[in-house]
């Protein structure tokens, strides 16, 4: 694929394109068409999906309305209560928030979730955005139920400015109100298999939606487009093990393509020794890199590979907040290869996030990089990196999976 293809794939896809949204299936269209394009037949894997409709919401501060969206699947109804605010959710803070309405700093996680409804918490407030951006966008948010846990209680999101202002004054009371339709929906994986000598497979994922504000250049159709790159080099490639591509959906919404995918075809897992993810890639600055969710041997590997080819990266053992680790959850080694920019050069998850962060000469020498790696996968006699994943991998999966609590966090 050359510098103008890639660029043009940009060019082609630069909408929004929320998991589950009709902007979401063009773009799963698209991508099958493209594999289409040079000769192989990709399909649509749907999954179902819980979604929510915010039909609208209100925070009101001492009487004062301020702007907000309110937070998809946190039920419905209207909560008056004295207002807090959490800059930290520890054991001096927490007994604070009983009976109140809590504004968390930044987002709120899982642990902080939990943290806060079991202290009893009546509602809560996030904040996002920048207050030295020019823009007042407020994400549009979802209280998952995996965080939930059928605990819900009533959340808004406010822009970063608003949350500034309101704590320099001195609030004493909140009310929110949400009003939201709750369904079941529908998203999408793309699958697109390139069948090798043998019945060992090394599986490519990269992530193809977007968040609501942004039109997601960078994160990710940067991968996307990497993984199509790929993708068409091995079909006109032999290759001794067979190669799966997996263009995830609802990405952003937690992971939820690639866990679809691992729940759905979990027989076929054993027989996969590498999964090789990209997830933002190709930005004018920053430092190239790759996540090793594996034996600490790979680091290694990657690190002569790119020595040998002049290339400067950074290589390290630990676990990515990408598609790779559903996989490297279920047992699956995993790498995801990325290039990071300071927040000030390139930025994500937000209008922002457009094609002018990305670089075209940069796009190129990624990818071509991460090909030559994935060729010495694909045409391994046998793939060099141990299937088991280590114990201080697994520690860091608990951590990320929220089934054990990081002590350092």
């Amino acid at each position: 694929m050359t510098k103008r293809e890639i660029m043009k794939m940009f060019r082609d896809t630069e909408y929004i394109r929320v998991g589950g949204s009709a902007e979401e299936l063009k773009c799963a269209e698209y991508i099958k068409d493209k594999c289409a394009s040079f000769g192989c037949e990709a399909h649509i894997e749907p999954f179902k999906s819980e979604f929510g409709d915010v039909h609208s919401a209100t925070l009101t501060i001492d009487g004062k309305e301020i702007p907000c969206t309110g937070y998809a699947m946190c039920g419905n109804g209207t909560v008056t209560a004295p207002f807090v605010y959490l800059p930290c959710p520890d054991k001096a803070s927490l007994p604070d928030v009983k009976g109140k309405i809590v504004m968390t700093d930044g987002g709120i996680g899982y642990w902080t979730y939990q943290d806060i409804v079991d202290n009893g918490a009546v509602g809560f407030i996030t904040y996002s955005g920048d207050v030295h951006y020019a823009d007042h966008d407020i994400d549009k948010k979802e209280l998952r139920s995996f965080v939930s846990k059928g605990r819900k209680i009533l959340g808004v999101n406010i822009n970063a400015k608003d949350a500034v202002k309101l704590m320099k004054g001195d609030p004493k009371e909140a009310t929110i109100m949400v009003d939201e339709t709750e369904y079941e929906g529908e998203s999408r994986n793309v699958v697109l298999d390139l069948p090798g000598e043998t019945d060992r497979t090394i599986i490519f994922t990269a992530h193809y939606d977007s968040v609501v504000l942004s039109k997601g250049a960078y994160d990710n159709m940067s991968g996307s487009v990497g993984l199509m790159a790929m993708a068409e080099h091995f079909a006109k490639t032999p290759h001794h093990n067979n190669l799966r591509f997996v263009w995830c959906g609802s990405e952003e919404r937690g992971l939820f393509g690639s866990k679809a995918y691992c729940e759905a075809h979990e027989s076929e897992l054993e027989k996969i020794d590498l999964c090789i993810n990209l997830d933002m890639i190709g930005c004018t600055m920053g430092k190239f890199f790759a996540c090793c969710t594996t034996e600490e041997k790979l680091v290694g590997y990657i690190e002569y590979l790119a020595l040998e080819s002049g290339v400067s990266m950074k290589v390290k053992q630990d676990v990515y907040s990408s598609d790779s680790t559903p996989f490297a959850d279920k047992g699956v080694p995993a790498v995801s290869f990325a290039r990071h920019s300071n927040s000030s050069t390139a930025t994500i998850h937000n209008r922002y996030d457009t094609i002018d962060i990305i670089k075209p000469e940069n796009m190129a020498r990624d990818i071509d990089f991460i090909t030559k790696f994935a060729e010495r996968m694909a045409n391994a006699a046998v793939c060099p990196v141990g299937r088991e994943i280590p114990d201080n991998m697994k520690e860091k999966l608990d951590f990320y999976q929220c089934r054990k609590r990081d002590p350092k966090r």
